[in-house]
């Protein structure tokens, strides 16, 4: 079923609506207006016995946004495949250049920077107001308390205010399988670098928040109040714990921990959990409210994402280049539907039970029905590790994983002309891209863009991983069809080694294990109706058992005036009903899904999958010269490369050579390649070059 242009246009602007709403409640919260005149008239309307002083957050903070989440599901599935890309230009193409690029916040384009400068401004404008309000009425908390001492008390407080804005938008960037995320073009892996503003501004709030009542609590004589665990208000320790656990977390996720010490960052990472139950216990329940969506939606992701996990891959076989690059394949079922450049995460537990790696996807569904592959470099621990057992004549390796996950549409495409920029293993994204243009090239009437490659290697031994350029599937002398031009440079290599030096390539095959299946389409982009469902149906089970709880246990006690009822049992009750009603209608939804992907999977291991034609290896030297008739494509594509020893790209030379009027221009590599060819792309030389970046990192 395809939905029309009119009815997109209409549900985007009710979602446009929706949304706008719900960031205009946030700039009216610290006002005088919605403190004196809309929070009387919303209590007397809103709080019912059922809700208690929460039910105005939950209708104005946490409705608008699970709305969204919920019918985006919808929308997402009814839009037509086909529409995902087009040729005309965007209209947002400016606003997309790269505009600031630098170490500390990395690539960031004009339309980033708008709405970072907005976020600032409603950050600035909602402590200005809530200051100005409070010197207003200044509270004295302590008999003969200086007035400069309250106002400090009152700045302190509303620091942790301000840190509660960015909570509500914290947790959007790492849902992975998201609705709102492909509403606005992005994914989880592009909107890492929000996490990580939002985590070092909330973070730099709340403690300045801390260490600001501290110093207060100091200079009045009232340090037993970080002890204090309140009936009736907020609880200091819950507070003081929660910003314990928090900064082990801030300092271990800064750059020089996560690229030296990755496990140390991995794991100190997993305190979010009681992070999040303690900073909970310190603002209560109707501040949680007001943070809801994006904690509920995450947990959503992160439950389905366990049981996912909870699954073995079947793993088919592995193929070894003599670059130390493996590519794994995995057994899929034809109804997995993914996008080029979409990430798979990858667990070993021979390695470790609780690591995690994201790897970039390499096939193409519309190629390879029944397989699907990712690119592992060995650069690091975890891979050389991988890398020997795969070696060691093993017959099964046990693996799981997670996703995949990517874009919602082949945006490349819409491209006059792609300019793939790649260091080392950066390269791996660009072979599903590839795979993907020689897919759309077979269609009848369809412009694929003109492709030219820049690869910088560090040996030529690494030029092998450019075979995997050729499709196993399929006609692989289909990438004779496509306009490629490749140039690899190989930046610690003078000169050209001798043919016989090169190592061939090792193909290792693995039998399936007892629980072993393929890789089916999880909750997201594949079911995003059921998705729906899920978010739909848990968000209305958890009000309903919110409103039960409420009327006829917690107002029986308290009758609403909060002078009885525990006030952090109250968040407890939150957190627990949040959590049995994403957790049962997730278990429901998934098991349902799983027996209809086991009776595919059945199918599959019951049908013989025919083994691939292994690579012979691309002679990419002369001396290789009798090759067989397979390797026709191979032979193309060497005729297509250009190899330079010992320098390295002139990028700004390239770049503004190209003659195409819409030039998309992709990087991933290391960060100063990739912060490179941002700066030459932004300085406005060459308004037809349109920038991306491939990465997790900034």
């Amino acid at each position: 079923m395809k939905m029309s242009s009119n009815v997109k246009a209409m549900v985007r602007v009710i979602f446009l609506v929706a949304f706008i709403g719900w960031l205009m409640i946030w700039v009216m919260l610290p006002t005088k207006l919605y403190k004196n005149k809309w929070t009387p008239n919303l209590e007397t309307k809103l709080s019912s016995t059922y809700f208690g002083g929460q039910g105005a957050n939950l209708l104005l903070f946490s409705f608008p946004v699970m709305f969204i989440a919920a019918f985006g599901c919808a929308y997402l599935h009814f839009q037509n495949r086909s529409t995902h890309f087009n040729h005309s230009k965007s209209a947002t193409a400016l606003l997309k250049r790269p505009v600031l690029v630098t170490a500390p916040v990395g690539i960031v384009s004009a339309l980033e920077l708008t709405f970072a400068a907005m976020f600032v401004a409603l950050l600035i404008w909602s402590l200005a107001n809530y200051l100005y309000v409070s010197f207003g009425h200044l509270h004295m908390h302590k008999q003969g308390e200086k007035i400069w001492e309250a106002k400090f008390r009152s700045v302190s407080l509303r620091l942790g205010y301000i840190g509660n804005i960015c909570w509500a938008f914290l947790f959007f960037p790492v849902t992975r399988g998201s609705t709102l995320l492909p509403l606005v073009g992005l994914t989880s892996e592009s909107s890492i670098k929000y996490h990580i503003w939002l985590g070092h501004v909330s973070n730099i709030l709340f403690a300045a928040h801390t260490i600001g009542f501290i110093i207060y609590w100091a200079i009045t004589d009232q340090m037993v109040e970080i002890l204090e665990w309140s009936k009736t208000w907020v609880s200091n320790v819950a507070g003081v714990i929660a910003i314990v656990i928090a900064v082990p977390m801030w300092v271990t996720s800064l750059p020089h921990f996560r690229r030296k010490k990755f496990e140390l960052f991995f794991y100190t990472h997993h305190l979010y959990l009681l992070y999040i139950i303690f900073y909970v216990l310190h603002v209560g329940d109707a501040y949680f409210c007001m943070i809801l969506p994006g904690i509920f939606l995450f947990l959503i992701d992160r439950y389905l994402r366990f049981l996912q996990s909870r699954q073995r891959t079947r793993l088919l076989s592995a193929c070894v280049l003599p670059c130390g690059v493996v590519e794994l394949n995995f057994s899929k079922t034809p109804g997995l539907y993914y996008n080029p450049t979409s990430i798979l995460f990858v667990n070993v537990p021979r390695i470790s039970k609780l690591q995690w790696h994201p790897f970039t996807v390499s096939s193409n569904c519309n190629m390879e029905d029944d397989q699907l592959s990712v690119v592992i470099k060995t650069q690091g621990t975890w891979s050389h590790k991988l890398y020997r057992e795969i070696t060691s004549s093993l017959d099964h390796l046990q693996v799981s994983t997670e996703g995949p996950y990517g874009p919602n549409s082949s945006h490349f495409l819409m491209h006059e002309c792609l300019v793939l920029v790649s260091g080392g293993s950066g390269i791996t994204p660009f072979i599903s891209i590839i795979r993907e243009i020689i897919f759309q090239n077979q269609k009848p009437n369809f412009r694929v863009p003109r492709v030219v490659m820049i690869c910088a290697f560090k040996n030529s031994a690494d030029l092998a991983i450019l075979d995997l350029l050729v499709p196993i599937s399929g006609n692989p002398s289909q990438i004779t069809q496509i306009q490629l031009q490749i140039q690899a440079y190989i930046t610690r290599e003078k000169e050209q080694p001798k043919a016989e030096t090169q190592k061939p390539v090792q193909t290792i095959w693995f039998k399936p294990g007892p629980f072993d299946s393929p890789i089916a389409a999880t909750l997201g982009p594949n079911n995003w109706l059921w998705l729906g469902a899920i978010i739909s149906s848990s968000f209305v089970m958890f009000l309903l058992l919110l409103g039960i709880v409420t009327r006829y246990y917690i107002y029986p006690i308290d009758h609403n005036t909060d002078q009885i009822y525990h006030f952090s049992y109250r968040a407890l009750w939150d957190m627990f009903l949040v959590c049995v009603c994403v957790f049962i209608v997730s278990s429901a939804v998934f098991v349902w899904c799983k027996k209809q992907n086991t009776r595919e999977g059945n199918q599959i291991q019951n049908t013989e999958i025919a083994t691939p034609i292994t690579s012979p290896g691309a002679p990419w030297f002369s001396g290789a010269d009798d090759r067989e008739l397979e390797s026709l494509p191979h032979q193309c594509l060497v005729q297509a490369t250009e190899i330079c020893f010992g320098s390295r790209p002139d990028f700004k030379k390239i770049l503004f050579d190209l003659k195409e009027s819409d030039v998309g221009v992709l990087a991933c590599g290391p960060r100063k390649m990739r912060h490179d060819v941002a700066k030459i792309c932004a300085s406005g030389l060459a308004p037809n070059l349109h920038f991306e970046s491939i990465s997790f990192t900034l």
